[in-house]
């Protein structure tokens, strides 16, 4: 018969004073590290690394002159890594909700394009707070169609506090018309690479929303530029089956394929979604090493299918797991990667594990930081890697008796269960809010520009009911809740 997991000392209550500035050594009853949980062990944290990651009789001799803070009732563990976000469309949130697929045409392009720099900063610093508070220590944002260059959102993050992947969208096309030349394009996209090279936590990233919105010559130039640079080309492919229909018709071919086909498919290659894919666009990910941004809870709001990421992990693509903007929770994300996985899939074959809580813990850390480039820097409790790190408390009934605490992680673990998220080593949230910001004058300002904004942008709602808590007729006026007549959107 097993036994549950004992404890072994007495957690007592702790406060942001007990985390220094300077180096510190922890030893929380559980570390998270990529093999799984261990106990008795410690990590040291100097410069915003781990300096040091070890048995904690190791750590004390290595460090003598530490004074070891003891954290029972803890774990330690990644922050998670968010492969595919969408900071500047926080304002939006529930107006999505209910509609059918590429709402970006009728919801998110109108909204962002009617953002100015004050509106990107308000919008990306709620998505950031929203997700550190969801334990998220790093979000790959997909790019805004406000126009700019990402230095309002760069700053938001910056404020906040967490680490960030900044992508520029490089598109030059709007419904087949060429909108910049290839000139034009390079120069920003070198600009914004340089610009963010060598920062802490900004990460550069070039995008082009989706193939279509760029020339086959600009989709190759964008990809060799993040090649070249050792950083991200994002795009959205193969998620909704009139973009894989309209390609077929255009090209013959299916946006995965179209990628292939100008050279934009590669390991810097990250795909968003890849919910409708062919077996041999599955060899293509897979031969060309490129990364998918595995979306589920996009799928069960929003999507026309499920990303077959446990099929893609066993083939040995490179999958992360993205909120897609849709809710910042880590924990939740997790479960829900898991559990659509079992609805789409494995119901119907008999899996009765859908890659366990190993793979998705895996997939939401390492996994992710991996298709961001950045599995040098982040995603794993390892010496040499920044110190992005939740302290989560595991003495609640949720988690109690403890038998496998991966899969508990992934089914029974809550956001109110993150006691401090730090990330490059320094503090950023304690139990859900910020030390050193106001966060909730922030939330109230944010009332007041989202409400001005939305009724000025020219947002088309298909699914309305006049049981709406809040009926979108209250704050558009039939000027401006239509787009054109032919419904032409800039991707």
């Amino acid at each position: 018969m097993l036994s549950p997991i004992p404890r072994h000392r007495e957690p007592r209550e702790l406060t942001p004073d007990d985390f220094g500035d300077t180096a510190s050594l922890l030893a929380p009853e559980f570390v998270l590290l990529e093999s799984g949980p261990v106990r008795d062990h410690a990590v040291v944290i100097e410069n915003g690394i781990f300096a040091c990651v070890d048995t904690l009789e190791a750590v004390t001799v290595r460090y003598p002159h530490l004074t070891c803070l003891e954290l029972p009732g803890k774990l330690l563990m990644p922050g998670f890594v968010d492969a595919h976000h969408h900071l500047t469309q926080s304002f939006g949130k529930a107006l999505a909700f209910g509609e059918p697929s590429e709402i970006y045409r009728r919801i998110w392009v109108p909204l962002e394009r009617h953002l100015d720099e004050n509106l990107l900063y308000l919008s990306a610093k709620l998505a950031a707070l929203e997700a550190l508070r969801g334990g998220f220590t790093t979000v790959c944002d997909a790019g805004t169609r406000a126009t700019g260059d990402g230095s309002a959102v760069a700053a938001a993050t910056q404020d906040v506090g967490i680490r960030a992947v900044l992508g520029l969208i490089c598109n030059n096309l709007n419904n087949g018309v060429a909108t910049q030349d290839r000139a034009q394009i390079t120069r920003a996209a070198e600009a914004h690479l340089s610009r963010w090279a060598h920062h802490p936590l900004v990460h550069p990233s070039l995008a082009v929303s989706v193939p279509e919105a760029a020339s086959d010559d600009v989709l190759g130039l964008v990809a060799r530029l993040c090649a070249e640079s050792g950083r991200v080309f994002q795009t959205h492919a193969n998620e909704h089956l009139a973009s894989v229909e309209r390609s077929i018709v255009a090209r013959s071919m299916r946006p995965i394929e179209h990628l292939d086909s100008v050279g934009a498919l590669g390991p810097e290659t990250l795909i968003a979604h890849a919910t409708l894919v062919t077996p041999s666009e599955l060899n293509l990910l897979r031969e060309r090493n490129a990364a998918v941004a595995y979306n589920p809870v996009a799928s069960q709001w929003k999507g026309n299918a499920v990303a077959p990421a446990m099929q893609m992990a066993a083939l040995g693509i490179r999958v992360g797991l993205g909120t897609d903007g849709t809710r910042g929770d880590g924990f939740r994300l997790i479960d829900a990667a898991e559990a659509t996985q079992r609805i789409a899939f494995g119901l119907a074959t008999g899996d009765s594990s859908c890659g366990s809580g190993d793979l998705w813990l895996a997939q939401a850390h390492a996994g992710s930081s991996d298709a961001l480039r950045l599995n040098a820097t982040t995603g794993r409790i390892a010496a040499q890697h920044a110190a992005d790190f939740l302290l989560v408390d595991t003495d609640v009934p949720e988690m109690k008796p403890s038998w496998n605490l991966r899969w508990e992680l992934v089914r029974l673990a809550n956001r109110d269960q993150i006691t401090a998220v730090f990330v490059a080593g320094a503090l950023r949230l304690w139990r859900g809010w910020p030390l050193d910001w106001d966060a909730r004058a922030l939330m109230h300002e944010v009332d007041a520009a989202a409400a001005q904004v939305v009724a000025r942008a020219p947002i088309q709602r298909v699914h309305r009911r006049e049981r709406d808590t809040v009926s979108i007729a209250a704050v558009h006026t039939a000027s401006t809740i239509a787009v054109n007549d032919t419904n032409e959107v800039s991707l």
